[in-house]
């Protein structure tokens, strides 16, 4: 009964704060021509309804690709048309084909959401104390309170299924159930080309545990199953346009328009000066385009990317195990946001996620990444408006971790699961037994570095020589973090003990 409680408690105050942020602006209102994200979500609902499924991702007189044409997979493309299907029911005019561009409408945000895949997720949390029972509704109020979701969700109006569908994935997996996690995360990479960012860790976990149970007897059987399980998934999906090569080729194409060049996220946009991957933060200094040919750039970002993710791939590979397939995800997905090709500032929700997923485990360390990653998107939440909601939210999201894990009282090297490379370091490096007190400065550095940029942000006018001086840094603070919680992360996975006695349990 107060399991129940709980849960009402976290999940209502949860959807509270959810709910008054999307009373708020969403990106784009009422601003003509391209209106924004909202308009976006509802153009494709208009295009899949109206149109046959052989011009969706095509150019023509009823379907102008520059006008928020389809560039998702097309899972996005199901979606939007049962949810026209569900509009036509309702109101015909929200996707009359041409003349409902531009149209808003409060009804039009109610749809999915993924809140019962995140407390799923914590029920699946096996502890056994009555202490961790009761420490798991703080992990799910703080992942449900976790500002970047609740902004971009709600605020910035995206629908995260493909989140969603992760999830399911990492949740299947936690409970040996391969084969509907390979579908989860099929379906998850068939919603959002993004997902690209979870696929390795995924594959290399699934693969490592084929490779342990031995590929001449039970390991071979179950990697035929999830490799016959892949196949169907992704033919199930994409069937419709399998009807001829150019249909197959064209979908590829807006799904990973290489031409458009390293920075360009979004062919609506000039290159983002505000982004927090290294590629942006080195052109503050070396116009990367203005000397780098684009074929150049692609390889480069490449290289630069697999070789970041290579370590974590190969560990988790020879020794899988849950809780290194956690961490992995957040390894790869770091990397991907800050090294490869085309990143977009919302990007950095698929680094997000998996840390919400590991903040029972090193509370102090993910409560500052989230906070962080939630402040690498201020520019873009300043541009719709959304600072009230962004101050709220942050000031939420950190009483939570505050109130749930005490998390100022966990910085000890082993708190930090820093311990086996501590001790690999003894005697090298003698201020490790100060190691606590250096983080939580470093910390109370950072969120007041955060805050004083974010009220600039908010504030102050830059001065005319330089129009973006605050979110040029906002980006390259963020960076430098997103740099060191990269090599931390590394470490962790790197120097993980636990993965190697895990792992026997798989076997």
């Amino acid at each position: 009964m107060e399991k129940w409680s709980l849960m009402t408690i976290t999940v209502l105050l949860a959807l509270t704060v959810r709910w008054a942020v999307s009373l708020g602006s969403y990106s784009g209102a009422g601003k003509p021509p391209l209106y924004g994200d909202y308009e976006a979500q509802r153009h494709w609902q208009e295009v899949t309804y109206n149109l046959p499924i052989r011009q969706w991702y095509f150019n023509t007189s009823d379907n102008n690709l520059l006008y928020w044409g389809l560039d998702y997979p097309p899972l996005t493309a199901y979606h939007s048309f049962l949810c026209a299907y569900i509009a036509k029911l309702i109101n015909p005019d929200w996707i009359a084909l041409h003349t409902s561009r531009g149209y808003e409408s409060q009804p039009h945000k109610l749809f999915m959401r993924t809140t019962a895949a995140v407390i799923l997720y914590c029920f699946s949390l096996k502890e056994t104390s009555t202490k961790k029972k009761a420490s798991i509704w703080g992990v799910a109020l703080c992942i449900l309170l976790y500002p970047g979701l609740i902004l971009i969700d709600h605020g910035h109006f995206q629908y995260p299924l493909s989140l969603g569908f992760a999830l399911w994935g990492v949740l299947c997996l936690s409970y040996d159930w391969d084969l509907l996690g390979s579908v989860a995360f099929c379906l998850a990479l068939n919603y959002k080309q993004m997902e690209l960012y979870h696929s390795l860790p995924f594959f290399c976990y699934l693969l490592g545990k084929c490779f342990k149970k031995g590929l001449k007897g039970k390991g071979l059987v179950l990697l035929t199953k999830i490799a016959g399980t892949v196949v169907v998934s992704f033919a199930v999906c994409w069937l419709p346009f399998c009807t001829d090569m150019e249909q197959i080729m064209q979908v590829l194409r807006r799904l990973f328009p290489i031409d458009r060049g390293l920075f360009e996220a979004c062919m609506f946009s000039s290159p983002p000066p505000h982004l927090a991957n290294i590629w942006c933060s080195l052109s503050v200094l070396v116009k990367i385009k203005n000397i780098i040919a684009p074929q150049t750039q692609l390889k480069l970002s490449f290289a630069v990317t697999f070789l970041s993710l290579l370590p974590t791939c190969i560990k988790l590979t020879v020794q899988p195990s849950l809780r290194g397939f956690k961490f992995a995800l957040v390894s790869c997905a770091l990397s991907f946001f800050l090294f490869s090709f085309q990143v977009h500032e919302k990007s950095i929700l698929l680094v997000s996620v998996p840390v919400c997923l590991i903040i029972n485990e090193i509370p102090f360390m993910a409560t500052w990444f989230l906070l962080v990653s939630t402040f690498s998107m201020l520019p873009l939440l300043l541009k719709d408006g959304l600072l009230l909601a962004y101050a709220v939210t942050t000031l939420a999201f950190l009483s939570a971790c505050v109130a749930s894990f005490s998390i100022f009282e966990k910085t000890s090297a082993e708190d930090l699961q820093l311990k086996p490379f501590s001790l690999s370091l003894k005697g090298y490096v003698s201020w490790f037994k100060s190691f606590p007190k250096i983080v939580r400065s470093l910390f109370l550095l950072s969120v007041t570095l955060m805050g004083v940029l974010s009220l600039m942000s908010a504030a102050v006018h830059p001065p005319q020589r330089l129009p973006d001086l605050f979110p040029v840094s906002v980006s390259v603070i963020s960076c430098l973090h997103f740099l060191l919680f990269l090599v931390y992360f590394n470490v962790v996975i790197l120097w993980d003990s636990k993965n190697s006695r895990s792992q026997k349990k798989i076997s």
